[in-house]
């Protein structure tokens, strides 16, 4: 079966970093659209960064950009998320999603994703 398996989130003062793996099994990541998502305390889910399945194109929300990095691991079927400088309103569950390849243009759509990790707690304090 599909899994989706959330590591390396955290406490961390403000301005550190963190690197976030997803791990998967069931589905070859080369094949899908890979995702990162967050939920902060008392908010909607929302979108953080996609890789689409060719590794040439990548999308991040503005308020990440310059900051996270989205890549890949096609050895060992392992999506990362690098997060650098981290502020508090990074302060988020983060969950990890895959899709069959689509157009760019609907990546942060989290209704078009059809696996789900089941997320890991980043908490960055001031």
């Amino acid at each position: 079966q599909v899994q989706l398996v959330e590591s390396g989130g955290g406490l961390v003062q403000a301005g550190g970093s963190l690197r976030l793996s997803c791990a998967a099994s069931g589905i070859t990541i080369s094949a899908y659209t890979m995702a990162w998502f967050r939920q902060p305390p008392g908010k909607e889910r929302e979108f953080v960064a996609a890789a689409r399945w060719s590794g040439i194109s990548t999308h991040y929300t503005d308020s990440v950009k310059g900051r996270f990095t989205i890549s890949r691991d096609y050895a060992n079927n392992t999506l990362y998320l690098q997060m650098n400088t981290l502020k508090p309103e990074d302060t988020a569950n983060y969950y990890c999603a895959a899709r069959l390849r689509g157009p760019s243009g609907t990546v942060s759509y989290d209704r078009t994703y059809d696996y789900w990790g089941q997320g890991t707690q980043v908490t960055v304090s001031s």
